[in-house]
């Protein structure tokens, strides 16, 4: 999915000059990295709200065109206000193609539906983490990464090294060898309080049914001995 915007340097810089930018519908922004200087940059407040909205627009490499120049890039930071919705600063990362970048992908959780810990014991899904943190070059940076539930029963867990990373993708826990859980799945407290007691009376019902048993043995055998 490729994800364009637009962009312009911006030739002032400080407080003031930054909340005149705001009152325009502007948003000042930085581009950094790949070795080359910094660049204080303008976006349009409309586009670059929506833009944010995307999921893909988190977790992707960017094409922002820079004066009508090209630029891939990766979105760094966002400075929100506090109570309204007004995006207040953006900063990005230029992207060199043959470096290793680091990114948070988000999880897609799928399955759970027919996962046997929910279809069969009632349970509920326990998303532990929702996104994973991804080496990589940007040419094989994955949108998202599925989390499939199909086989998770209850009790049990999906660690990261369950998971199906795309090539040249590596997870930056994993190489750290940390298998850390993704997923869980959890028996609700009234769920297991009714297995329970259905336990408790299946195991009252036994004796119950074992004297129930003698006693109608008990004439078979009178009836017996008495011819």
């Amino acid at each position: 999915m490729k994800i364009a915007f637009k962009a312009t340097t911006r030739n002032v810089q400080g407080t003031g000059a930054s909340r005149r930018l705001r009152r325009a519908d502007k948003v000042p922004g930085i581009l950094y990295g790949a070795g080359k200087d910094a660049t204080v940059i303008e976006l349009d407040h409309n586009e670059i709200y929506h833009k944010l909205r995307l999921e893909a627009f988190h977790a992707s490499v960017l094409d922002m065109e820079l004066d009508g120049k090209a630029e891939q890039v990766l979105l760094r930071d966002v400075q929100m206000h506090a109570w309204k919705q007004n995006v207040l600063h953006v900063d990005f990362q230029r992207v060199d193609p043959t470096k290793k970048i680091h990114m948070k992908v988000p999880l897609h959780f799928i399955n759970a539906d027919i996962a046997p810990g929910v279809k069969l014991s009632g349970g509920i899904v326990s998303h532990i983490i929702n996104e994973l943190d991804v080496a990589c070059l940007a040419k094989d940076l994955p949108e998202f990464i599925e989390v499939d539930l199909k086989d998770l029963v209850a009790g049990h867990s999906i660690h990261l090294s369950n998971l199906k990373l795309p090539a040249g993708v590596e997870s930056v826990a994993l190489n750290r060898k940390d298998d850390q859980s993704v997923a869980t799945i959890i028996i609700p407290r009234a769920v297991a309080a009714d297995e329970a007691a259905a336990a408790t009376v299946a195991a009252a019902d036994v004796p119950a049914a074992n004297q129930k048993a003698k006693e109608e043995e008990a004439p078979k055998k009178d009836d017996k001995a008495k011819k």
